[in-house]
């Protein structure tokens, strides 16, 4: 009999590196069918859990079985679409990490997966109030990837659907990091926002202190 959700359900749980790397490519395999994942959404506890164990497999410190859960966790979205949006909460606070990752490949596919968050799961400004938060992470990685994605948003989307009265102010925090690398992101996401929507930015940066020569 095919493996269905109550299998994974069981198998997400494992925490042997090589059972992970055994189960991860079934379960894409599983979710890229949906005439054998006709289960995926019968017992939403199930669903949960299993999304839950993968976002633990997000933030392992082996860089393959991290790789693996932000794939299958990008399957999930590519299934679910719009009804992903109550897991990202859950997911984005991992992904938020993993832009910290020491792994360049890491970081970018952590991104891309926030990306596509967007693009399938939810509204933009919706997966920017809850990654705003990235802008405080401890991890200076983490606070750069968080501008850098707020580049990509702005290539993708424009401004048009963020509230950047929003995000800017976060910005402006972020451009007295402590960390160059920090600095200079930030200051290129005020130059994409610049792009967008022009003077107003200026104005805004002004009042909020920060020196004319800056």
């Amino acid at each position: 009999e095919a493996a269905g959700m109550d299998y994974f359900c069981e198998q997400v749980q494992q925490k042997d590196v090589g059972r992970r790397m055994q189960v991860g490519p079934e379960l894409l395999e599983y979710l890229g069918d949906p005439a054998r994942s006709s289960d995926l959404e019968q017992d939403q506890q199930r669903l949960d859990k299993v999304i839950d164990e993968l976002t633990g497999w997000v933030n392992s410190s082996n860089f393959k079985v991290s790789l693996l859960g932000l794939d299958v966790l990008g399957a999930f979205v590519d299934r679910l679409s719009g009804r992903f949006k109550p897991y990202i909460g859950t997911v984005l606070l991992p992904l938020i990490d993993r832009m910290g990752d020491a792994k360049d490949q890491v970081r970018e596919q952590a991104q891309n997966l926030i990306l596509k968050l967007m693009d399938e799961a939810a509204p933009p400004m919706y997966v920017w109030e809850r990654l705003a938060v990235g802008f405080k992470h401890k991890n200076y990685r983490s606070r750069e990837g968080v501008c850098l994605c707020l580049i990509a948003t702005l290539n993708i989307y424009g401004a048009q659907p963020l509230i950047l009265s929003k995000l800017v102010p976060h910005l402006c925090t972020v451009f007295g990091d402590s960390n160059s690398q920090v600095r200079d992101a930030a200051i290129l996401a005020i130059v994409e926002v610049y792009r967008h929507v022009g003077e107003k930015v200026r104005i805004d940066l002004t009042k909020r202190g920060i020196p004319p020569g800056r």
